[in-house]
This record gives C-alpha cells, structure tokens and sequence, in this order.
C-alpha cells in the first residue's frame, strides 16, 4: 500500500504573514522549521509536552477547514477562542484529490464536541439527528475510551482526512491497538492520518513519517530511536533499575 499523501502534501510557513517572530507560537523551535514540511499518508508528530505537536497540529487543521475546538468542517462552536494565530502563517500543499470527509480530534475538548452535538440534536431539524453518525448513542453516556472509539468506528469514512491530537489520551493499550486497525482500514480507502501522540503503540503504523519536535526544531526520525519509543523499551526490560534510580532505595526487591 502507498503512503503518498492523497490530500495535504506539505506545510510551509508564511514568515512575511509574522507580525512579530519573537512571541508564541513563533517562537517555538519547531515553528521556526516550518520549511516544506512533507507530508504522508501517515504522518506522526512527537515530542515533550509544549515542544509545539498540538499548535502545529491546531494550525494544519484550522487552515484545513476544521474548527479549532475539534469536529468536521461543519461544527463551528466555541466554548473558548483559544487557537493560536499560526494557521494564518501557513500554506499547505494540497494533491489534486480532495477528501470526502474528515475529523480533527482533540482529545483536550472532545466533551465540549459531545456536548455539541446534544445542543445540535435538541434543535429542531429536518434532516436525522447528529448522534447518528457516531453510532446512534450519546457520547457522554459512555465512557471516554467508548466515545473515541464509536467516532472512529461510526463517523471516520474513507477518503477521509483525519487529524488526531493525542487519540490515545482515553484508550487502554488494547484499544489503541484497535486504533491502529482502523486507520489501516481507513488507509486502504484512500484516507490521510496526521497525528500527535506520545504513545509508542498508537505511533507504530509501518512506513509511517515520524517527526520529533524539540528544542533544535523538527527531524524526521525512526520509530526505535523515538524517546518515547526508547524510554518505555528501557523501563520495560530494566523497570527496577529505573524505579530505583527515580525512588531511591526505599522499594523492597519483592515490589521491583
């Protein structure tokens, strides 16, 4: 299977849209290296916490016609405008194939979605209820693991781009496994996947583009030499080692 990118191809940022390159989020290492960013099928964005993966991620997606607080392209809520001014700055480069669908999850705001979604349908309407295209049953009244997992299941399709912010936050292992299955799914129906996460399974899509975020601004790196690839496989095969190093003596060998 090709993982050419069917829809966004690339990024550049715009630096004579900056008014002031010395404030956030232009600041950021990882902003500055905007450059014709490539892009694939899969594409996977890494790195600590405020490395710039949700900003950027926030910025393609805005620029892509989705609402900043998560949704289609045709939600257009806001419980707080909190988007950074980056998808101004930024051109995609778009294939010529347009996508017939797509989804930008956030999975910081995915109960302000939910709770949209039961505003929507208690409005009178002509056309079935929005609940029904993510399965027929309230977000809220399941768990948020549940939830992620009835959106993608019921309301991601094919030809479809998809813009995932940390989709592991609500899902067990297990269930970030069966992530991993619906994406190749939704791969093999011509679809697009860019993607923010710190969870090695969620991240091992064969083939995949992985990108990592830091203080020298963004590389295009191997799964295995991934930090938060590396770091798990350590604690794994040496967790009491580690947890000695990190709590001192005070662990009994038993509990290690």
């Amino acid at each position: 299977m090709s993982l050419e990118a069917p829809f966004l191809r690339s990024v550049i940022l715009m630096r004579d849209r900056i008014e002031d390159p010395d404030v956030y989020p232009f600041s950021l290492p990882a902003v500055q290296a905007l450059d014709a960013l490539e892009l694939s099928a899969v594409t996977y964005f890494v790195g600590e916490n405020g490395s710039g993966k949700s900003t950027i991620l926030e910025a393609l997606a805005v620029a892509s016609g989705f609402n900043a607080e998560g949704g289609t392209i045709n939600f257009n809520f806001a419980t707080r405008r909190s988007e950074s001014p980056l998808h101004r700055c930024i051109r995609l480069g778009r294939a010529p194939r347009r996508p017939s669908t797509g989804f930008f999850l956030r999975a910081e705001s995915f109960f302000n979605l939910a709770t949209e979604i039961e505003r929507l349908d208690a409005e009178p309407s002509l056309g079935p209820p929005v609940i029904d295209s993510y399965g027929g049953r309230s977000l809220h009244e399941q768990s948020h693991g549940e939830s992620f997992l009835a959106l993608m299941k019921h309301r991601f399709g094919p030809n479809g781009l998809y813009i995932l912010d940390e989709p592991e936050a609500a899902l067990s292992p297990s269930r970030q496994l069966s992530l991993l299955i619906r994406v190749h799914e939704l791969l093999e129906e011509g679809s697009q996947f860019v993607i923010a996460t710190h969870a090695p399974i969620v991240l091992a899509y064969p083939g995949a583009t992985i990108y990592q975020l830091d203080e020298r601004g963004i590389s295009p790196v191997e799964y295995d030499h991934t930090e938060h690839v590396q770091l798990t496989r350590d604690f794994l095969n040496d967790r009491g080692r580690f947890l000695k190093r990190l709590l001192g003596d005070n662990p009994s060998d038993t509990d290690l």
